[in-house]
């Protein structure tokens, strides 16, 4: 039994090959939607808890990544909702689906954002209420999670619905269920891969709206690192667009 660095990056390095490969025609459709949404004056919304979270990161406020883009987050129930600091301390905050509403509504959200949201499960209440809220006012939503995990677990959400069943596009990131790839002596793994193939995937979808954009005659909104020369005037510039629209910060 191999328990090493190098043998988790054996079977990181096979995943993302795998994903890259299998989710090329779905990151096609995700970025056309995104692409039109774009056009269309929107926003991207994107939405994660827990670890997912990080993936919201990579889609919303990013060098390197688009501009028109708002994370939103359970905190934002705190930060713009009044709600008290202890109320994050729940680990059952991101299973209860009566915030879902709350987070929507707290929102800068125009009829013309389309949402990116994920879930590696994809089974929790809050994300998937999100996301029946979405499809309900009428907004496109690309879903990245897993869909064996998600095919193996039980909905936490009265519908029986999970992410999948309500996405337009779903991106599979390839991960197994448990998300850990490493077996251990006792049975149990340890090596998690979710966070490293959704990242892929987010900005696989990233450089084909670039792609787009550019091959229509378009200027790409593109953020630049704040540690560049002239990276805060070149943001700013772009930011001043979508005032109100875009939270940055939190």
């Amino acid at each position: 039994m191999d328990i090493s660095a190098a043998a988790y990056v054996q079977k990181v390095e096979r995943l993302v090959r795998e994903v890259a490969t299998s989710q090329e025609r779905a990151v096609g459709d995700a970025a056309a939607l995104l692409c039109a949404c774009l056009r269309g004056d929107g926003v991207i919304q994107a939405f994660g808890s827990g670890h997912s979270e990080a993936i919201a990161m990579e889609i919303a406020g990013r060098a390197g990544g688009l501009v028109p883009t708002n994370r939103l987050a359970l905190r934002d129930l705190v930060l713009h909702g009044g709600e008290p600091p202890s109320l994050l301390g729940s680990p059952e905050l991101e299973r209860d689906p009566s915030i879902a509403r709350r987070i929507y509504e707290l929102a800068p959200i125009r009829p013309q954002d389309a949402f990116v949201m994920i879930s590696s499960s994809g089974v929790n209440g809050s994300v998937v209420e999100l996301a029946s809220i979405v499809k309900e006012r009428g907004h496109r939503l690309v879903a990245l999670t897993s869909v064996r995990h998600s095919t193996e677990m039980k909905s936490r959400h009265p519908s029986g619905l999970k992410l999948l069943d309500l996405a337009d596009v779903v991106l599979d990131n390839g991960a197994p269920y448990g998300d850990a790839v490493i077996p251990l002596p006792d049975g149990g793994t340890f090596g998690a891969v979710s966070t490293i193939t959704s990242a892929l995937l987010a900005q696989m979808v990233v450089a084909e709206v670039v792609r787009l954009l550019l091959e229509a005659g378009e200027a790409p909104p593109i953020y630049r690192s704040a540690n560049v020369v002239g990276g805060d005037e070149h943001n700013r510039a772009l930011e001043s667009r979508y005032a109100g629209r875009i939270r940055r910060g939190g």
